[in-house]
């Protein structure tokens, strides 16, 4: 293999009932290295260089199977470490929406709503894998046919999602769906990052930078309420970049009912744009991310916890990573005035989101 060639290798991780499970590294000398899992697609690790070229793992994981199984049991602090979320990403209000006149009903794992496709959601599922080995990149594409009735949506729907990483440093996700009968959908993948690497800390240090004027607001449930405001003049505006922590023990409302940031961006571009950007000042390591998606939901792991012990052994803690999920807005299928979730036969659900790795000076 030449200095400039990838690398795509494929290991054993494990089982889960009669599935066997698998990892694939994806890898180009002298950048990025990630590692995705064919169980829930996860991301389970990202090694990118600091400014001096020194690498790091710089998104949150666990270090086996297990781990991931039993975070999806209930009663565990479901914290959804890297991966694709389904059928509906965020959360849809007491579980329920109607669609052309038929009321459907989802099961509930987050107080009064269904969150994350609920509590057997595309995070739990084996997905079928196919290696890609193309001229500037290598890749995983991962297929998942959900059947009708599947955690209450309706309609079979048949999903591809393909991860690519090529010479730029750039992981692109894009996803492929159709369905034989109208369903909501809302894809996005939950990968947490700490750019000066997990396990090291909190990320209150590190500067983002949203590409968006109004933000969703939400009650107590976390469910969005009104029409999108401005972030003008509070803690929720971030088209500078500005410290994760600078603001998020301010007294506000809104960060008092999430415990910090958990709410979702209204992108002020459509279309394949720039979304955000993120920075740790120490390590020089700069995330940049576009999307083709209306929405962008920033957490700042306010529910992550002690318990919670990463890849590199270490336990991480509250605000030990942040997460960027690209997606149509929360409780849409509730809401007509947002983004439509709606996908009908016939036609074909596409997004793509590529997160890219870099270094200032």
């Amino acid at each position: 293999m030449s200095q400039r060639e990838p690398g795509l290798v494929r290991e054993p991780f494990g089982r889960v009932g009669e599935a066997d499970v698998h990892r694939y590294v994806l890898s180009w000398p002298g950048g990025v290295t990630v590692r995705v899992l064919d169980y829930g697609g996860v991301v389970q690790s990202l090694e990118a260089p600091d400014r001096d070229g020194v690498p790091a793992n710089v998104v949150l994981g666990f270090p086996s199977l297990d781990d991931y199984v039993k975070n999806s049991e209930p009663g565990a602090n479901r914290v959804f470490f890297g991966a694709l979320i389904g059928r509906y990403a965020n959360r849809i209000a007491r579980g329920t929406f109607t669609l052309d006149g038929v009321v459907h009903r989802l099961p509930l794992n987050n107080g009064p709503n269904s969150l994350h496709g609920g509590p057997e959601g595309f995070d739990t599922k084996v997905w079928s894998a196919t290696e890609l080995h193309e001229a500037d990149s290598v890749g995983v594409r991962l297929e998942l046919v959900s059947p009708a009735g599947d955690s209450g949506f309706p309609g079979t729907v048949t999903t591809q999602v393909t991860y690519r990483l090529d010479r730029q440093n750039r992981l692109s996700i894009a996803y492929h769906a159709t369905t034989d009968a109208p369903t909501v959908l809302n894809l996005t993948n939950h990968t947490y990052w700490n750019l000066a690497g997990e396990g090291s800390g909190d990320v209150l240090r590190q500067s983002l930078m949203l590409n968006a004027s109004r933000y969703c607001r939400v009650d107590d449930d976390l469910i969005p309420v009104g029409d999108p405001a401005p972030v003008e003049g509070s803690p929720f505006d971030f088209r500078l970049p500005t410290a994760i922590g600078a603001r998020i023990g301010a007294s506000d409302p809104q960060l008092d009912v999430a415990g910090g940031y958990d709410h979702n961006w209204v992108l002020d571009s459509s279309g394949a744009s720039f979304a955000a950007q993120a920075c740790d000042p120490e390590s020089g390591r700069l995330l940049t991310l576009w999307t083709t998606e209306p929405g962008l939901q920033f957490y700042s792991g306010n529910f992550l916890t002690d318990d919670l012990v990463g890849t590199g052994g270490r336990p991480y803690g509250r605000g030990a990573g942040f997460a960027l999920e690209a997606q149509r807005f929360p409780d849409s299928p509730n809401r007509p005035d947002f983004p439509s979730a709606v996908l009908r036969p016939g036609e074909v659900y596409r997004q793509e989101t590529v997160f890219q790795l870099s270094t200032t000076d």
